[in-house]
């Protein structure tokens, strides 16, 4: 099975993410990444959702995508023509004797603390999903007191507007 990721523009209002979700949870697929957001216009809003999934399935969940009234516009980003991102907060174990060691991997990373205390710090990464799992892997030995992330989101590459943005006569 292989990864593929969906930039699905829907209308914005009550219910959508609930039917999209329940199109996916009815017929057995997993999502592994979920994240919405408002677009520039506010009747709009941008949907990116991984999958993992073989040519075959992968055709059908675009096919019932397309069927739901609310998605205006259904579109595989592939990863050499779109740039991928990700937020990660991590609380990390930190005292005096590997505080820096700590900062001085942040830095490599050109991720930012954003909350210290005595025992803890917090630190913020944005990436690529290989960068951020990179620090994840290396930050483990200081001890982990909790992780959260964002889930992919992502953009076609390019500066004309291409199948990715939706023209809003299409819609109208």
């Amino acid at each position: 099975m292989k990864k593929h990721v969906l930039s699905v523009l829907v209308a914005n209002h009550s219910g959508v993410l609930s039917r999209v979700a329940g199109l996916f949870s009815r017929r057995g697929y997993n999502i592994d990444s979920l994240t919405v957001g408002e677009t520039h216009d506010p009747e709009l809003s941008r949907m990116t959702i991984v999958v993992k999934a073989d040519d075959l399935i992968f055709d059908q969940i675009k096919k019932q995508l397309n069927k739901l009234i609310d998605v205006k516009k259904v579109v595989e980003l592939k990863p050499d023509e779109s740039v991928y991102r990700e937020i990660a907060l991590v609380k990390v174990n930190a005292n005096q004797h590997n505080r820096a060691s700590i900062i001085e991997i942040v830095d490599i990373f050109r991720a930012s603390i954003v909350d210290v205390s005595k025992d803890s710090l917090i630190i913020e990464i944005t990436g690529a999903p290989s960068k951020v799992n990179a620090f994840i892997e290396l930050i483990k030995e200081f001890g982990i007191k909790a992780l959260v992330r964002t889930g992919l989101t992502a953009l076609d590459r390019g500066s004309s507007c291409t199948n990715n943005v939706l023209n809003l006569e299409e819609v109208i």
